[in-house]
C-alpha cells in the first residue's frame, strides 16, 4: 500500500471549478488524488490543510528544544516541539507528498513555509555533527520519497527559462529544502494567467490539469512496479 500526505496551503477555501473565486492550487490537488483514487482505491491518504489550520511558527524556544538531545529535553520542550513531532511523523509516514502551493508575492504562503520550518528537523530530518569528516550535516530521509508541488500564479511566465523565471520562489522554497533532507524524486506543474481571467487562464488550466494527471500516472506507474517487486 502506497501512502499520499496531501496538503493544501492556499488561504482561499474551496476550488476554482466548484467555487467562485476558490483555489486553483486546491483545484490541482483534488485533481491529483481523484486520479489517484480512481486507480489505487485501498491506498491512504492523510490530508493536511495547512492554509485553513496553519503549524505554529518556529521561535526561539522550538529552536532551543529541537537542539536539545532529547534524553535532555525538559518538559515544556516536549510540549514546545509536540505539532512538529506529528508534522515530521506523518511526513516520515508518507510515500507521497503531494502540496497545493500557490504563489503569494514570488514566495509560498507563509502557512506553508511554517509547515517546511517544522518537519526540518535535526536529528530527525537531517543530521549534525560538527566533528564528521566533511560536511557536517546529512539527509535522514533516505526511502525514496517523492514530492509533487502544484501551484498558481497571478502572471505568467514563471517556469525555467520564462520571462520572470528569476522571480519564482516556490518551487525551490519547497524542493531545495526536501532536497536537503534527503527527498530528492521532485515534480511540479502551475496554473498561471489566474489575474487576467481570459481564454489565457483557461488554456493554463487544462494544460496544468493535464500535467498533474500525467504526474500521478507516472507515480502510480512507479509505485505498481515497486509494491510488485
Amino acid at each position: 500500500m502506497t501512502r499520499i500526505l496531501h496538503i493544501d496551503s492556499s488561504a482561499r477555501p474551496g476550488r476554482s471549478d466548484q467555487k467562485p473565486h476558490g483555489s486553483h492550487s486546491r483545484r490541482l490537488t483534488a485533481k491529483f488524488i481523484e486520479h489517484w483514487r480512481s486507480a489505487r482505491p485501498n491506498d491512504e491518504i492523510i490530508y493536511r490543510d495547512v492554509g485553513a489550520n496553519p503549524p505554529a511558527p518556529v521561535t526561539g524556544d522550538w529552536v532551543h528544544a529541537a537542539f536539545t538531545k532529547p534524553d535532555d529535553r525538559e518538559d515544556w520542550m516536549h510540549d514546545v516541539l509536540r505539532e512538529s513531532d506529528l508534522l515530521v511523523d506523518e511526513l516520515l509516514g508518507a510515500d507521497i507528498i503531494v502540496a497545493g502551493v500557490p504563489m503569494y508575492n514570488f514566495g509560498m504562503p507563509a502557512q506553508m513555509k511554517a509547515w517546511v520550518d517544522n518537519i526540518v528537523r535535526v536529528g530527525k530530518t537531517f543530521g549534525f555533527d560538527q566533528s564528521r569528516d566533511g560536511v557536517p550535516y546529512w539527509p535522514m530521509v533516505t526511502d525514496g520519497k517523492s514530492i509533487v508541488v502544484l501551484s498558481s500564479r497571478g502572471d505568467y511566465g514563471y517556469d525555467a527559462g520564462g520571462r520572470v523565471a528569476h522571480l519564482n520562489f516556490v518551487e525551490g522554497g519547497i524542493f531545495t529544502p526536501l532536497e536537503y533532507i534527503g527527498i530528492t524524486d521532485q515534480y511540479g506543474t502551475a496554473i498561471e494567467y489566474d489575474e487576467f481571467g481570459d481564454e489565457r487562464t483557461q488554456k493554463s488550466i487544462a494544460l496544468a490539469e493535464a500535467e498533474t494527471i500525467a504526474i500521478a500516472e507516472k507515480l502510480i506507474q512507479k509505485h505498481a512496479t515497486k509494491n510488485a517487486a
